[in-house]
Formats: structure tokens, sequence, C-alpha cells
């Protein structure tokens, strides 16, 4: 009986011990519990300027969760990407910018999410998570640069008088010189490793796709060298023909003089 006794109190004090640590006020404290959106915005706005990005984010999105009907909701939402993409969340500012495009097709400042998606898509190849799932970040890097031209494309068609419209366009133009450099650069790296069928592939594929950038001859350069490895001296005419039409200082031209 003594013992059973002794038990109970043991029972009894270890479970008012465990309701007294979960009922602790203290930890279940929210000071953010009675604060408005108007609050919340004001809060997010100070961390953003203290460069506090990952509490900026989440006043905003705890903003549009208590307030999705508020005044500050969808701006909330707008802001929230530029976050994500100064906070370099690259993969988190183009699902935010996404989602604002699909629940918001007539908003007055769409142009400007598309050009933030934009800045962002050409990141994401260089994002942490890309990094850390190991992803070859080479096509990676191609796919998001490629996704970033295709953002800003859309921007410029549907908004050809946004202040973003010029910038777009010049950002357009580097990503696809940048696009054809890779795959010139991948032409030469197959070459160098005397895999002339891949290269010539991968030049013919950077020809016809990029032939308005300053990477065109170095691509045909690829092709030149690589038919002539393979014994193709009519396809080496041919490529040498359009580089001295059009390039005739490339120092191609001379290689491939010399070797025949």
């Amino acid at each position: 009986m003594r013992k059973f006794f002794i038990s109970t109190l043991v029972l009894l004090f270890a479970f008012s011990a465990f309701t007294g640590c979960s009922d602790n006020p203290s930890r279940e404290y929210d000071e953010t519990k009675d604060w408005t959106a108007q609050k919340f915005y004001q809060e997010a706005q100070e961390a953003r300027e203290n460069a506090n990005y990952d509490a900026a984010i989440d006043y905003l999105n705890r903003l549009e969760i208590r307030f999705p009907f508020s005044a500050y909701a969808q701006q909330a939402q707008i802001e929230v990407i530029y976050l994500y993409y100064k906070n370099d969340d690259m993969v988190l500012a183009v699902a935010a910018a996404d989602r604002f495009i699909k629940m918001n097709p007539s908003h007055p400042s769409l142009d400007y999410v598309y050009y933030i998606k934009g800045l962002a898509d050409s990141k994401t190849g260089e994002s942490f998570i890309t990094k850390v799932i190991g992803v070859d970040r080479t096509e990676r890097c191609q796919k998001s640069m490629r996704q970033a031209f295709y953002t800003f494309r859309d921007l410029v068609q549907k908004f050809p008088d946004s202040e973003y419209a010029e910038e777009s366009k010049k950002r357009m133009i580097q990503l696809r010189d940048g696009l054809a450099k890779k795959e010139a650069d991948i032409a030469r790296f197959y070459f160098e490793r005397d895999a002339y069928a891949a290269a010539v592939n991968r030049a013919k594929f950077a020809i016809e796709n990029y032939p308005n950038t300053p990477y065109l001859y170095d691509a045909l350069a690829v092709l030149a060298r690589s038919y002539h490895k393979m014994g193709m001296q009519d396809m080496v005419d041919n490529t040498v023909a359009i580089i001295k039409l059009n390039y005739p200082e490339h120092e191609v031209l001379d290689e491939i003089e010399t070797a025949q």
C-alpha cells in the first residue's frame, strides 16, 4: 500500500510538471497576435530597410495569411517576391511571382512582377537548392537563362510601354549572347576531347538558334575543325566559305589551310 501511494505521488508530480511546462504562457506568447495589417506592413518595411529580409518576408507572409482581403495583402505578395530575390531565394521568388501572375492577371504592377521574375529566373541555376541537390550547373544555368529570356520577352510583348520594357530588351540580348557563348564553349569542349560528332551537333545548334551573336563564328570554327578531323572535306569547304565571306580574318582559316 505504501509503495502504491508513493508511486501515485510520483506520477501526479510528473504529470503536473509536464502540464505546467506545456501551459507556460511565455512559450506560446505571440507579440504579433494583436497587430493590424498596417502594423505588419510597417514592421516589414523597417526590416527591409535594415536588410533583415528574413524578418520582412515573415511579416509579409503573416500579413497575407491573417488579412487576405486587406488593402495591404496584394502589395505584400508583390513585395515578398522582391524580398525573396534580395535574400537569394530565387526558386521561391519565381514561385511567388508565378502565383501572383496566375491569381492577378490584370494587376497594374504586373510588369514589375514579370521583371523581378526575369531577374530571379536568370539566377536560379546558381541557387543554393540546385547546388545542394547536385543538378548539373551548366545545364541548369542554360535552362534558367532560357526561362529568363522568355520571361523578359513576355514582359516586352505584354507591356511594350512599361518602364521596364527597355531594360528587359537589353537583358534579352545579354541572355541570348550568353546562351550562344555557352553552346560554343560546349562544342569546343567536345572537340578538345575528340568527340567530333558531338562537337558538330552542338556547334550546329548554336548556329541555328543564335545566328546574330558575337559567338556565331566561334561555333563555325568548331564546325570546320570537327569536319576536318572527321575527313568530311565537302563540309569543311562549305563552312570555310561562310567564314571567309563574313569573317575573313578568322584564325581558323589559316589553321585549316595549313592542315590541308
